[in-house]
């Protein structure tokens, strides 16, 4: 006999995944390479894991309310209600931290939303009209694209990536 497994729930697990991965890649970055940025004008590795929770709170906050609205007010003000507490963080071990507590807050809220609530429409920041469900990925797809950079800023540093020393065995 076979579990029905909601689109939801998979989703999540997808997100945990990805977040498990973040996680490592994170944990594999010396706490005194935190600081580094690839060139002047892009975020070094504290503020890109900053801003990777400070959409995860912003997706998390909007998608599990009843009155999703992106317009309510303009973006940095929308980050700032939902994830002010974000940059508080800011050595290694409370990054780390608040990577973890996150995941389990979002993973706690979205389970409490009706799977049909996530296929309710919203209006994105252009107009356009996407369900909640599509946010929940775009915001893992964000995640995951972040983390990515994160994998070329270790390499920039001479860290092999946690993902290949897993690979490869390591």
């Amino acid at each position: 006999m076979s579990t029905k497994v909601s689109f939801l729930s998979e989703s999540l697990s997808s997100w945990r995944e990805v977040r498990s991965g973040l996680v490592d890649e994170v944990e594999n970055i010396r706490a005194t390479q935190f600081d580094f940025r690839p060139s002047p004008g892009v975020r070094s590795v504290r503020e890109l894991l900053q801003h990777i929770l400070e959409v995860a709170c912003l997706v998390t906050g909007e998608l599990t309310g009843p009155d999703t609205d992106f317009h309510r007010a303009p973006w940095p003000e929308l980050l700032e209600m939902h994830a002010a507490h974000v940059y508080d963080a800011q050595t290694k071990k409370e990054l780390l931290a608040l990577l973890d507590s996150q995941m389990d807050d979002a993973e706690k809220r979205f389970i409490e939303v009706e799977d049909e609530a996530m296929y309710s429409l919203i209006t994105n920041f252009d107009g356009s009209q996407w369900t909640k469900m599509q946010w929940l990925h775009h915001g893992i797809a964000q995640e995951m694209y972040h983390r990515g950079q994160l994998t070329l800023y270790a390499r920039l540093l001479g860290v092999e990536p946690a993902l290949t020393k897993k690979i490869k065995g390591g």
